[in-house]
């Protein structure tokens, strides 16, 4: 029977992982804590429902133009060199935002913004890449590497409860540009973890393309790449609509019980049972939030979020390595990146431009998007990946 064991080594929790871990947590927290309070400072210099969509979207579309890049930058120079230069230039856009809001005090050139949106996604996706597809499968044995993979990628899931948390916490006591100079921060403090990591020396090969598919999108995943973009619609769609920090804090407590349940529950379980079981706690969230008006469904809808994503991520992000071959492990972990990031970005884009913040459109949307998805995965997906892993 397909089992979904973990095999956990202590050796791989060294110095040198947990920073480079807590540089992802922090980089991903960066970004995170922008997504709802952009809306908020925007619905408040009463910005447009298109504009707030372009905005918000901009972001994500640029994480895929340097992508086709990234094997040659990382061949050719040093693996770290290449994530210094990306995280200072997310930083020095980021940084052009705050001055933007700062120097116009709220009547901000839009165009201009969606423009440093777009490169802000440019470089964080490079530098996202560059941690989770290089440096951090670099600085670990191989027979641990699945596990890296398992965990950093944890610490980034872990980003997306904790940074909207933070963001809305200090921009409901401070203002939107202290939420900017706390990105700042989080990106400088990322860079430092990963400035103490010694790296191994490495020959770059002799023939490199400049413009690749390496360590940017699988090939032979599209229909898992498109399951994933189904799911994480949901995602983006929810945080279109919560502006409370408790919300956050509970997603975050939901991934911790993903965690438990990962020991425990599923530790020997049926290859199927993790995806589905993801998919139906979701969607017993969705539904408590459209059929319930009782004061404690905003207490278990959001744990349960959080527990339905922390078991389909960690599956379908296993699925994607058991998917890619020989030296095919960097690009397994983008791919799985992209299509989480797509996702979201397409639920924010749904919920802001088509459906212009309505609660109960959008959570009709997440219901339609989660049935979708369920059919797909139990009809097609996963006897199609049971098909073609190479794993």
């Amino acid at each position: 029977m397909d089992t979904q064991n973990i095999p956990i080594h202590v050796r791989l929790w060294n110095k040198r992982f947990w920073a480079l871990a807590l540089a992802n947590l922090l980089l991903v927290m960066s970004s995170y804590m922008l997504i709802p309070v952009i809306p908020l400072r925007m619905m408040n210099d009463s910005s447009s429902w298109w504009q707030i969509t372009a905005v918000l979207c901009s972001f994500f579309l640029g994480m895929y133009l340097l992508g086709g890049c990234s094997a040659y930058w990382v061949q050719q120079y040093r693996r770290k060199s290449v994530f210094a230069v990306s995280t200072l230039l997310l930083l020095a856009v980021t940084m052009s935002i705050y001055y933007l809001y700062k120097m116009q005090d709220g009547l901000t050139n839009y165009l201009l913004l969606i423009l440093l949106r777009f490169i802000q996604g440019i470089f964080y996706g490079l530098s996202q890449m560059v941690l989770l597809g290089t440096l951090i499968i670099d600085t670990v044995e191989a027979v641990h590497r699945t596990e890296a993979n398992h965990a950093a990628t944890w610490f980034g899931r872990f980003s997306i409860s904790l940074g909207p948390l933070l963001g809305l916490v200090v921009y409901h006591h401070f203002d939107f540009n202290t939420v900017l100079l706390l990105s700042c921060v989080c990106v400088i403090l990322s860079l430092l973890l990963v400035e103490l990591v010694r790296f191994p020396f490495r020959l770059p090969n002799e023939d490199l393309n400049h413009l690749s598919l390496d360590r940017f999108l699988l090939k032979g995943s599209h229909w898992l790449f498109l399951n994933i973009v189904l799911v994480t619609s949901i995602l983006g769609a929810l945080l279109s609509i919560e502006h409370n920090p408790l919300f956050y804090s509970l997603i975050m407590l939901g991934f911790l019980v993903a965690l438990l349940a990962e020991r425990f529950a599923f530790a020997d379980a049926d290859l199927r049972s993790e995806a589905v079981t993801g998919l139906l706690v979701i969607g017993m969230s969705v539904l408590l939030m459209l059929t319930r008006r009782q004061a404690s469904v905003g207490y278990i809808s959001p744990i349960l979020i959080g527990l339905g994503y922390g078991v389909l991520g960690s599956r379908f992000l296993l699925f994607f390595i058991k998917l890619s071959g020989h030296c095919q492990r960097g690009t397994s972990q983008n791919t799985f990146l992209l299509a989480w990031e797509t996702g979201v970005g397409i639920g924010l884009a749904v919920s802001f431009g088509l459906f212009h913040g309505e609660h109960s459109y959008i959570l009709w949307f997440c219901l339609f998007a989660l049935c979708v998805s369920l059919i797909f995965y139990i009809g097609f997906v996963h006897s199609w990946y049971i098909k073609h892993k190479n794993r």
